[in-house]
């Protein structure tokens, strides 16, 4: 949900943040959605927008999102080492979390009973801490992205 670290996915078309590619992901068959998708300049914008289209999501969605959303974070590292690759080094070896107030998948929410208490499966904050090690160890393998072998993998009628 960051801005400032655009993404080019293909020629001549930048993608103004990876929730945008993610979301624009979810409708491979809806080139339009997806357009309206890349032109919103906020991540809440964003969501918002594909929140509008639910019923056209690609029906393995909850098979392949938390693929795509790997392969979105390595290109937001990929076409943005200096600033994206230093945020993730400054977090030393810190867990990453999403504290949000509605996912318990991607993020985790406060506990009711216990405030202090954070609860959720954090599957973005995991990704993260797995995208700053692998990072840290291998810096080099960022240079090159390769696309994820999904089925109807499209962006604005591309095979991706």
């Amino acid at each position: 949900m960051a801005t400032g670290y655009p993404l080019n996915v293909i020629k001549g078309v930048k993608i103004p943040t990876v929730e945008a590619l993610y979301q624009a992901c979810r409708f491979p068959d809806n080139p339009g959605i997806q357009q309206e998708i890349i032109d919103c300049k906020s991540p809440m914008g964003v969501k918002m927008k594909s929140a509008k289209y639910k019923q056209f999501t690609r029906p393995d969605w909850d098979a392949v999102k938390e693929d795509i959303m790997w392969w979105c974070l390595c290109l937001k590292l990929s076409h943005n080492k200096q600033t994206f690759g230093s945020l993730l080094e400054s977090t030393g070896e810190k867990t990453i979390v999403e504290e949000s107030n509605r996912d318990k998948f991607w993020g985790a929410k406060r506990d009711k009973a216990n405030p202090d208490i954070l609860v959720g499966e954090n599957r973005l904050g995991l990704l993260l801490m797995k995208l700053r090690s692998e990072w840290k160890s291998n810096p080099d393998s960022f240079y090159l992205v390769s696309r994820i072998e999904i089925p109807n993998f499209k962006l604005l009628g591309n095979t991706i």
